[in-house]
């Protein structure tokens, strides 16, 4: 045997002397999982503060949070750090029960979900929150549904307006350049006559949000409110599929920059809490009117 046949020889590793010795670290899991939660919560501030500096970054958080209603402000910012082309998204066991497998080599990224309860010190209930793996539909192998078709403009309309909050009235007498107005002294909207489908639906989005916004106080100020309805009108368009090439939100930025991480959470789930309680309405009738199609079917037949 040459002197160097030592150098290509297989070593055997060590084998531990007790099962014990495999056992699941708890401390190291614990380390691990504390560690990732603090980095998601930095995440999220770093987040929040990167959506306040300009109105690209501003868009683009309202893009995911329109794509992802349901999910809080926090998880957004989370998505939109990680992956902000995300549309569908779910954990490893989620996808594997609808049939999907996920692709090799392909990287998870992390969400919150609500965890168990505690006291804190001063004797107060709190939730925990754990972070959590998913991967977006553009991660996974197997056959898509396909999408539902989008309902019409009509039809887009006559949701929007579903169980408004207030009256919606038409009018000719609004200023120039404006094309619906909200009038918190008398609670209604007077929208103006003749315009396309495109601009009812912005239009009404926007000031039915102010409605929202609105809590019936007699000093309802639509300046000091005016970027959150645009916000909300912006994501209830884009969210079903109508122009928004014309929105800015050089306001937003003025408004949010400057603040600390918190409040400009607290700004922006007043933005996503108005625009899921409209979307929720919308859906609502759209749910109602796709359960009439198949019984208009069978009476045609």
């Amino acid at each position: 045997m040459s002197e160097w046949d030592d150098l290509f020889r297989q070593e055997t590793p060590p084998v531990k002397a007790a099962s014990q010795n495999q056992s699941f670290d708890k401390d190291a899991w614990v380390q691990k999982k504390q560690e990732l939660r603090q980095w998601t919560y930095e995440t999220i501030d770093a987040t929040s503060v990167a959506v306040a500096q300009t109105s690209e970054q501003f868009q683009q958080y309202l893009d995911v949070q329109s794509r992802f209603g349901r999910y809080s402000v926090s998880n957004a910012l989370l998505i939109m750090a990680q992956r902000p082309e995300a549309t569908r998204i779910a954990d490893f066991e989620g996808w594997q029960a609808m049939g999907f497998r996920i692709r090799r080599k392909e990287t998870g990224f992390y969400i919150l979900e609500p965890g168990e309860e505690y006291k804190r010190e001063d004797g107060s209930t709190a939730v925990s929150y754990n972070p959590k793996k998913m991967f977006d539909v553009a991660q996974v192998i197997g056959e898509k549904p396909e999408l539902a078709p989008s309902p019409d403009e009509r039809t887009r309309i006559k949701a929007l307006t579903h169980r408004a909050p207030v009256p919606i009235q038409m009018g000719d007498a609004l200023p120039e350049g404006m094309n619906a107005l909200y009038q918190p002294d008398v609670r209604q909207i007077v929208i103006r006559r003749g315009l396309s489908a495109g601009d009812i639906f912005r239009s009404l989005a926007q000031e039915l949000a102010h409605a929202e916004l609105d809590q019936g106080k007699s000093d309802y100020s639509r300046s000091d409110h005016h970027f959150q309805a645009s916000s909300v009108a912006y994501m209830l368009s884009k969210k079903f599929g109508m122009e928004t090439a014309d929105f800015r939100f050089n306001r937003a930025v003025e408004r949010l920059k400057g603040l600390e991480p918190q409040q400009i959470r607290t700004e922006l789930s007043v933005i996503r809490d108005t625009a899921y309680t409209m979307t929720s309405r919308m859906y609502h009738l759209l749910g109602q009117l796709r359960q009439q199609q198949p019984s208009r079917t069978n009476t045609a037949r």
